[in-house]
């Protein structure tokens, strides 16, 4: 199985284009950064504190997350209902930051993880999929752009689902979002050593896709 590693900071259209990406090579591509959302999501509605270890360790026996691919889709199941569109606000964005911090709920989502890249050949991003979850992928990626080129695409993303959203508000939570990520002591987000860095400060979505696909043929030889 070849397995792609995509990491990155909040916002550098990770999800986006690596499911363009995944599509073009005949890969699946695997979202992780959805499963710490649909926990935060679980836990948020809970009313527990996201920064607890205490509060979110409690409550995991009770969740059950499941990514399942419709049609080469992937969708975020949690305890069997579809949350895909449900963990794409700012509150379950900045829940899910917290939430990965904490040593359980990694160790809780780790196997399923690696599970999908035993199987098929992936495309995964995430924040540590190259330095934690697939050390010895076959070609890791640090994708990267500026705070604001980053907040500007997560602003339009929102505004385009009618969320009621300010610019300055955005940018200010992806700095956190960095920080948070960037500083946490459990895995923190930094390119791996062996990673390769595509920075698509200024890129349409179009421009950056064939990055993409080209850096991955060109790196793994495909065809």
């Amino acid at each position: 199985m070849i397995s792609v590693a995509i990491d990155g900071p909040a916002g550098a259209g990770k999800s986006t284009i690596s499911k363009i990406v995944a599509k073009e090579l005949g890969f699946i591509y695997v979202d992780t950064g959805a499963l710490y959302r649909a926990i935060g999501l679980y836990v948020l509605n809970k009313g527990l504190d996201t920064k607890s270890a205490e509060q979110v360790d409690s409550c995991l026996p009770e969740v059950k997350v499941e990514l399942k691919f419709v049609e080469g889709v992937q969708h975020v199941f949690l305890n069997d209902v579809d949350v895909s569109d449900d963990i794409r606000t700012a509150p379950v964005s900045m829940a899910a930051s917290n939430v990965s911090a904490i040593p359980k709920v990694r160790e809780f989502l780790f196997n399923l993880q690696r599970s999908f890249a035993k199987t098929d050949n992936v495309v995964m991003d995430g924040r540590d999929i190259g330095t934690v979850v697939l050390p010895n992928a076959d070609l890791k990626i640090f994708l990267t752009a500026s705070p604001e080129d980053r907040a500007k695409r997560r602003y339009d993303e929102m505004i385009a689902k009618g969320q009621d959203v300010v610019f300055a508000d955005v940018l200010e939570d992806l700095k956190q979002r960095d920080y948070n990520d960037s500083h946490r002591e459990i895995a923190p987000l930094k390119p791996a050593d062996d990673s390769v860095l595509v920075d698509t400060t200024g890129n349409t979505l179009e421009q950056s896709v064939e990055l993409l696909v080209n850096t991955v043929r060109t790196k793994l030889k495909l065809k």
